[in-house]
């Protein structure tokens, strides 16, 4: 079978009906789409514009314009010598065209565009199976991800974990904290270590949007405490866990 032509392109009217198609996308790839940006506002982000950020989406379709696959992310510049960095928020390829080199190409064209903004590379974050409850495996397993799989396929894109003691701050059971991610970055040029500054530079500036300029800025402060004010982070192999929880750290 010969794999489907596809074309990227980002999407900028409100309009578009790609943003409901990657929105179905997105629901049927992750175990819980209820703890994702509600494709609802995905029309909002990307006409949304601050000199502080820039949220984008892309999409990869095939000459009839089905959606095959797509990435929403955020370009999050910063004053002074840290520049910023782009966040991955999501990226989804539907289970048919999996092993076809969308998710490849999704992510070459979103380092494209943090290179071309002089950005310092791209965060995203991911769930790590040996911190995943079995109730959740089960319903990965479901979408037909493994979280192993996923996190070899991530390391293989050139992403690696930042070792630092991280979690989203709000989103789990009862709205705490979510514990079973890790912090992941590609530099967009290569390097061992990322700044510590432009990690809490970075995340304060991507999670201000919902959770508020204090709260974020407190958030970051502690994840600059709990690293212990380093100046450079090791990045690890994108499969590993970070140092604080492989060796049994708790929140």
């Amino acid at each position: 079978m010969t794999p489907p032509a596809f074309t990227l392109r980002h999407v900028t009217d409100p309009s578009d009906p790609a943003i409901a198609a990657f929105g179905r996308v997105q629901e049927a790839s992750y175990y819980a789409p209820d703890m994702l940006i509600p494709p609802e506002v995905f029309a909002h982000l990307i006409t949304r514009r601050t000199p502080e950020r820039e949220d984008c989406l892309l999409v990869a379709q095939t000459p009839e314009g089905e959606v095959l696959g797509g990435t929403l992310y955020a370009l999050l510049p910063l004053p002074g010598e840290l520049l910023g960095a782009g966040f991955n928020s999501f990226m989804a390829v539907t289970r048919a065209a999996r092993g076809l080199g969308v998710g490849r190409a999704l992510h070459k064209e979103t380092l494209r565009v943090i290179r071309d903004a002089g950005l310092a590379g791209m965060f995203a974050d991911s769930v790590h199976p040996t911190r995943q409850n079995e109730e959740d495996r089960a319903a990965e397993a479901a979408t037909g991800v493994d979280p192993a799989g996923r996190r070899a396929a991530l390391h293989a894109l050139g992403l690696r974990t930042v070792d630092v003691p991280y979690w989203q701050p709000v989103g789990g059971p009862g709205g705490g904290p979510l514990t079973d991610l890790d912090l992941l970055f590609q530099p967009a040029h290569p390097a061992q270590t990322v700044p510590l500054a432009l990690v809490t530079g970075t995340l304060r500036a991507y999670w201000t949007g919902w959770l508020g300029a204090d709260r974020a800025q407190a958030e970051a402060q502690a994840l600059t405490d709990r690293a212990g004010h380093t100046q450079d982070v090791p990045l690890l192999p994108g499969t590993s866990t970070a140092t604080w929880w492989s060796e049994g750290q708790q929140v």
